[in-house]
């Protein structure tokens, strides 16, 4: 589904790459989590497969991003559009109509979708979002969460094939945020969607995710699924912190490569040095 090679990209005016010689490869309905120290590339990355980088965001750019069959560098951002779907930061930042049905549309309306058409797909995402009881709400009377339900349900409503999220938690409290990523993990099994996400908080994703990307200093230092990575004894130094889980795993001496990366893990874990301890 996305395919980045020997991407290397500096912004104009910096004087160090911002990116260096990037590779990975993602398949369809994987879901992709991206960390590492604040700086390091993690949301320029993304910018450079949703087409920001190179069509909005000049610099010195070589190598080759390819989503779906389709090279990002040549095609448009409206053929991207219909290929990626990308969350911000700040849910605000793309949530502006005067009502929430209206802001689902707005994209639809942008790609010339038909009327009766748009009408169905505003319909869906809002039943996907659980959000249809805010069809007519004003964004602004909305909470934090809603407001990225809301973000998404647009996004969602062009019916792109990878989405992607930048740091979506950090403006919810705990139990939004764990709401937000089991949304997340409802999407993929729903729509077979591939997911791509820049997020701090792994306790929350690392248990969801197929596979984490550790970057530093515009490369890629570490690449393997959840237990593999955070069982790596270097992986904070590259300003990953580690789940409470994993650290309390690591203080036991569990797991090995093996680390639990969620409380039922864990809890196994234990359950089997208490019956090797009995037997």
């Amino acid at each position: 589904m996305i395919q980045v090679s020997n991407l290397s990209f500096s912004y104009y005016g910096s004087e160090r790459a911002v990116l260096n010689k990037i590779n990975i490869s993602v398949k369809k309905g994987e879901i992709v989590l991206i960390v590492g120290h604040s700086g390091s590339g993690k949301s320029t990355l993304l910018r450079a497969i949703n087409g920001l980088i190179p069509h909005q965001h000049g610099g010195e750019y070589s190598g080759e991003v390819i989503v779906d069959g389709m090279k990002v560098s040549e095609s448009s951002m409206s053929n991207l559009a219909t290929k990626v779907g990308y969350i911000f930061q700040n849910p605000e930042n793309q949530i502006f109509m005067f009502s929430v049905e209206r802001d689902i549309a707005f994209g639809l309306e942008n790609l010339g979708v038909a009327q009766e058409e748009m009408r169905e797909r505003v319909d869906w995402a809002l039943e996907l979002l659980q959000i249809k009881h805010l069809a007519l709400r004003a964004p602004h009377e909305l909470s934090d969460g809603q407001k990225q339900r809301v973000a998404i349900a647009g996004v969602i409503a062009m019916k792109p094939k990878i989405l992607i999220l930048d740091e979506p938690t950090s403006l919810l409290d705990p139990f939004t945020a764990k709401t937000l990523v089991e949304l997340v993990k409802n999407l993929r099994s729903t729509l077979g969607i591939t997911v791509l996400i820049v997020e701090h908080r792994l306790d929350l994703v690392a248990k969801i995710c197929d596979r984490i990307v550790v970057m530093d200093k515009g490369g890629i230092v570490l690449s393997g699924s959840p237990k593999e990575v955070l069982s790596d004894p270097n992986v904070s130094v590259h300003g990953v912190t580690e789940p409470t889980i994993v650290k309390l795993a690591k203080s036991l001496s569990l797991g090995g490569s093996n680390i639990p990366v969620d409380p039922e893990e864990l809890r196994d874990s234990l359950g089997q040095i208490r019956t090797n301890r009995v037997s």
